[in-house]
């Protein structure tokens, strides 16, 4: 069942602002954290960026990465997650483990409630 506009904006504009806490939380001092029109800004400390964006005409998060590229992710009604269209990778696992391979720190990112 495909999301109509009011759910994917309140289900991406939720995972955006979790995510963003969770990464600020676990990572201040290796990442900065910006978050405005519906754009989440990760930029390391070497500048790298990572951008997580809505895509509202096909309901998907988009994420761009400086260590994996492109991705595109699509709510999951069964796995309650947002889920890469072309793998089974989950947005926060897929950020949590680039984030921990590059920071050298842990992250546990949860999928938002």
């Amino acid at each position: 069942m495909a999301l109509d506009e009011t759910e994917f904006e309140n289900l991406a504009t939720a995972a955006l602002r979790h995510l963003a806490a969770a990464i600020e939380d676990a990572l201040p001092d290796q990442i900065d954290v910006d978050l405005q029109g519906g754009i989440l800004t990760l930029e390391l400390d070497d500048g790298a960026q990572y951008v997580i964006n809505k895509h509202g005409p096909n309901r998907q998060i988009w994420l761009s990465s400086p260590k994996s590229g492109a991705w595109h992710f699509a709510w999951d009604v069964s796995r309650a997650a947002w889920v890469s269209t072309r793998t089974p990778a989950r947005l926060d696992q897929l950020i949590a483990d680039e984030l921990a391979a590059v920071t050298g720190i842990a992250v546990t990112l949860s999928p938002h409630p």
